[in-house]
């Protein structure tokens, strides 16, 4: 996405839409006004605007901008002619030109379909937990439809009504993570009202439902990697618990504001131990020890300051990184939260073409002159070509 003024305008009018809508459901939640539908307060209404589709067809969100400048200066305009009484027709007369002239947006574009769970929002935090609980549940209810993969290509995909929908392209990402939850849990229905896909309320708990959702996710930005080498939708990194000398732990997400380097450590030791690595004040490293190396099971030293000790997050940075031998990996995670970059085992120094999440550039990657010091040049541009807001996922 570009960084123009003018498309940064345009997503900071796109965020605020979303918030704005959400910020309401708040207010009339806390005046009683609203239901509460699987756990959390329900959309009242049919319809919600489409901070998704606006990010799709900028001239359309363009559009909308103007149309709101518009309204925005012909209510100015009607107050002061409730003020200015000689005045007033011809202030109002203005007013009503100005809303006629304005460039409204296409009303399918800006509303679309809501559901009560349009903007519930995951208690799961993204946990490694919580994405290998989803694991086990996909392999039970899902992966008989939408395949291993998750591209739709299950053993009973054909003798269905609908091919399913492939999980492992934008489709998770185009949609509000409330409407993902309604759809597993309530199930899918085409135009006509026939229905596509069986809801799972009544085999699935709320939680269990966030849980897959989050498998999901992490799966398809694990195939978006196989297939394309890009993570094509930013991903966060799995959330887990951190141990750092001895302290307390704290999770993951805990750091945001400060950018982190994920290692992967290698088995070849019980410790799980890794080459060393030279403190940089820029980076926060986090240190990934393998199952086999679990604390439980052997008393050396902890190959850095701070070091995540669990399975289920070996597990998920796995799914996340498209690879089954995840030692010696190494991930960059931005100051917003962001997985952006990954080095391969054994490669040595950071190169441009590691910055798995980025924007569209002018300069090709093959013409761009290898930096002395690949990781500041990774870091430079991170900074300079951030993750955008999108609507209910992100977009960059």
């Amino acid at each position: 996405m570009s960084g123009l003024p003018e498309t940064d305008g345009l997503n900071l009018l796109i965020g605020l839409l979303q918030r704005s809508q959400l910020q309401l459901l708040r207010i009339l939640d806390a005046l009683g006004l609203v239901d509460h539908v699987h756990g959390q307060a329900a959309w009242p209404w049919a319809l919600r605007m489409s901070g998704e589709n606006l990010l799709l067809d900028l001239g359309q969100a363009r559009r909308l901008g103007l149309t709101l400048i518009a309204l925005a200066a012909a209510l100015c305009i009607l107050g002061v002619g409730l003020l200015w009484r000689r005045g007033r027709i011809g202030l109002m007369a203005t007013a009503v030109l100005l809303l006629a002239a304005a460039p409204w947006p296409e009303a399918n574009v800006v509303w679309v379909p809501a559901h009560p769970t349009s903007f519930h929002q995951s208690p799961t935090g993204f946990a490694a937990d919580s994405i290998e609980r989803g694991r086990e549940l996909y392999a039970a209810q899902c992966v008989g439809c939408h395949g291993a993969d998750s591209r739709g290509h299950g053993t009973l995909s054909a003798s269905l009504p609908v091919w399913p929908p492939n999980l492992a392209g934008p489709l998770l990402w185009r949609r509000a993570d409330g409407d993902l939850l309604w759809h597993v849990l309530e199930g899918v229905r085409d135009r006509r009202g026939a229905r596509t896909m069986p809801g799972f309320g009544g085999v699935l708990r709320d939680e269990d439902a966030w849980s897959l959702i989050d498998f999901m996710k992490a799966q398809g930005a694990g195939e978006s990697l196989r297939e394309a080498g890009l993570w094509t939708q930013p991903v966060a990194p799995p959330d887990v618990a951190v141990r750092c000398n001895g302290k307390a732990p704290r999770s993951l997400g805990s750091w945001r504001g400060q950018r982190l380097r994920i290692v992967a450590a290698d088995a070849s030791d019980a410790a799980g131990t890794v080459p060393a690595l030279r403190e940089d004040p820029r980076l926060v490293t986090v240190f990934l020890l393998p199952p086999t190396a679990s604390r439980a099971k052997s008393t050396a030293p902890l190959p850095g300051d701070c070091v995540v000790d669990s399975a289920a997050a070996w597990a998920a940075f796995s799914l996340i990184a498209a690879t089954d031998r995840l030692a010696g990996t190494q991930l960059i995670v931005d100051r917003s939260g962001w997985l952006r970059a990954r080095s391969q085992p054994g490669q040595g120094a950071w190169r441009d073409d590691d910055l798995l999440c980025r924007t569209d550039s002018a300069t090709p990657i093959a013409e761009r002159p290898e930096p002395a010091d690949g990781l500041g040049a990774l870091i430079a541009r991170m900074d300079a070509e951030p993750v955008r807001f999108v609507k209910g996922g992100f977009v960059h």
